[in-house]
């Protein structure tokens, strides 16, 4: 049966194991109740290597492989690879990571379409010699032009009534290559007349003179993928063969294949896809990013790849969380998302070490503090994990803090540093700003100074007097250089045109999806972290390592952000004014 593999996701939670209820569950466990297929749950994950995986996809897989776990069944990885034109062998390698790095095992059952073609070639003549598929010349636009519309019926292709015989010595032919592309197509006869428009005759087989990745030059015919889909999955004995909503009018084809042919017929099942507001999720697109430089690559941390999303800091068991959590059903809908940021949060706040950050850094002098004394504050690593241990951050006169955290005229609610309050620098003191440093010539705040109390050493004052606000800092004497690259949803509107084709999805590009701050400053104690190392900025939001970190300069992606209080109060006032 399927597994989790042995990466950085552990054992498979409890609570993943037993799944809620959906429709493609209460299908599976009437099916075995009722003894169809034996009792057996073979479900497969079928990617085209056209591209690399995203978040759809891993709704997918969780489903297909979640529901084989759970009913100790078997889940394949099965490759889709019958367009040679659109196949690259990195795509192969990529998924094939992805899946791993989700969770899942395949456990060695790693299949090909191609794997198959020489049986999906004797099963094409097989439906010619049955005269239920013929050879048609007709170019690809008159194929359209004779399928008719949604209010007309087709016409039959003038070729449609071929002799048995001619139509498998001219399909021989095809497979020599004696014609050229586009020349020829073999089709089903099924019924030019169906109100579904994939029953009118479609197209089993293509002249494409194009190297394969895995089988090179031997063919330059190449299947249908609603020719190789049901076959394929019969050939490796699924049961259950669940899909998207999208394939739910081509199931009557699968179904008509599979009866004609006379072999073991998986149940096609279709739900729901994910759709996700403020991103696209289709391959098309995705390439469109990449190849017109909108993005760095299928990795670029802005990209819904799972390549992206694990290179902006993601962990394999939010993902799993999220897919869970968002149900399988028969409607197609839209997905905040925020949701999927809130299990990134709740998963990373139980294993990310916290660690102090400055991202806009400001200078603090604390003018009472002794010149030459360094002290080492104890900081908790994890408040959610008390065996994550504590830590020693060094503490010095001059600090650094974000900008942010002061206001020289403060608004009404604003709690943060500002002239004459006092505030907690977090783990250390209670300090109270005295007087500011401005640049003469442009105004620019260049340091505060202030006073601390020697006696609230740890944050707590001795006398009762309570702060209402704590301030992360690093001592700039000690802190390390790093880059800090701030990540925001890649589009701007809710709806950026996944449905309409016709609609430019680039005008809603977010021009602010990603922004460097070269000068950021944090704590020693992250020397030598290692790409992909996760990790808390207190009051800043969750990063990762990225993989362009070098030991002379840290790179930071921030993964998500964590929810700003003061952000929200100030975006409030802002609407009413």
């Amino acid at each position: 049966m399927p597994s989790f593999s042995s990466n950085e996701s552990g054992a498979l939670a409890e609570d993943e194991v037993a799944r809620p209820s959906n429709f493609v569950r209460d299908l599976i466990i009437g099916d075995i109740q009722s003894g169809r297929f034996a009792g057996k749950v073979h479900t497969r994950f079928p990617p085209e290597p056209n591209g690399y995986l995203h978040i759809g996809h891993a709704k997918s897989i969780c489903l297909n492989f979640g529901l084989a776990l759970e009913f100790g069944g078997k889940c394949n990885l099965r490759f889709d690879d019958t367009n040679p034109c659109k196949e690259e062998t990195e795509y192969v390698e990529s998924i094939i990571e992805d899946v791993r790095w989700l969770g899942f095992d395949w456990e060695g059952r790693l299949f090909y379409a191609s794997d198959y073609f020489d049986q999906l070639y004797e099963w094409a003549v097989q439906l010619t010699r049955q005269g239920q598929a013929y050879v048609c010349d007709l170019t690809a636009e008159q194929i359209r032009e004779y399928r008719g519309t949604p209010s007309e019926p087709g016409r039959e292709s003038p070729y449609r009534n071929r002799p048995v015989e001619e139509n498998l010595n001219l399909l021989e032919r095809m497979r020599a290559g004696e014609f050229p592309d586009g020349s020829r197509t073999l089709r089903s006869k099924i019924d030019m007349a169906s109100p579904n428009f994939n029953m009118r005759d479609p197209v089993m087989y293509r002249i494409l003179h194009a190297e394969h990745h895995r089988t090179g030059n031997k063919w330059c015919i190449y299947p249908m993928y609603d020719f190789a889909h049901g076959q394929s999955d019969s050939i490796e004995g699924i049961t259950h063969s669940i899909c998207t909503l999208e394939f739910e009018d081509h199931r009557p084809l699968y179904d008509w294949y599979l009866d004609k042919l006379g072999i073991h017929h998986p149940q096609q099942i279709e739900f729901d896809r994910l759709n996700l507001t403020n991103t696209v999720l289709s391959k098309r697109k995705l390439l469109t990013l990449v190849q017109k430089g909108y993005v760095s690559g299928w990795d670029d941390p802005r990209m819904p790849t799972l390549s992206g999303i694990r290179r902006r800091g993601y962990t394999p068991e939010a993902i799993r969380r999220f897919c869970n959590s968002i149900g399988v059903s028969k409607t197609n809908g839209v997905i905040e998302y925020s949701l999927l940021e809130h299990h990134l949060r709740e998963d990373l706040n139980k294993r990310a070490a916290r660690v102090m950050a400055v991202i806009d850094p400001l200078r603090l002098v604390i003018d009472n503090y002794p010149d030459d004394l360094v002290e080492e504050m104890e900081a908790v690593n994890n408040p959610e994990d008390a065996a994550m241990g504590t830590r020693r951050v060094p503490f010095s006169k001059v600090l650094l803090i974000e900008r942010d955290d002061f206001r020289e005229d403060p608004p009404k609610q604003y709690y943060r540093l500002s002239p004459g309050r006092e505030v907690r620098l977090r783990y250390a003191y209670l300090v109270t700003c005295t007087h500011i440093v401005k640049d003469e010539a442009t105004g620019e705040i260049l340091e505060i100074h202030c006073t601390y109390d020697p006696a609230t050493r740890g944050g707590n004052a001795p006398d009762g007097r309570k702060v209402k606000s704590t301030i992360h800092w690093v001592s700039a004497s000690h802190a390390l250089d790093f880059e800090a690259r701030l990540y925001d949803t890649l589009f701007l509107d809710v709806n950026t045109g996944e449905e309409n084709e016709a609609e430019d999805f680039t005008a809603s590009l977010n021009p602010n999806s990603l922004q460097v701050r070269p000068s950021a400053k944090i704590e020693p104690s992250v020397q030598g972290a290692a790409p992909g190392a996760r990790y808390q900025f207190e009051r800043v939001g969750y990063f990762c390592v990225d993989r362009d970190s070098t030991p002379e300069k840290l790179v930071f992606n921030r993964t998500v952000q964590l929810r700003d209080t003061w952000a929200k109060i100030e975006k409030s006032q802002k609407a009413k004014s």
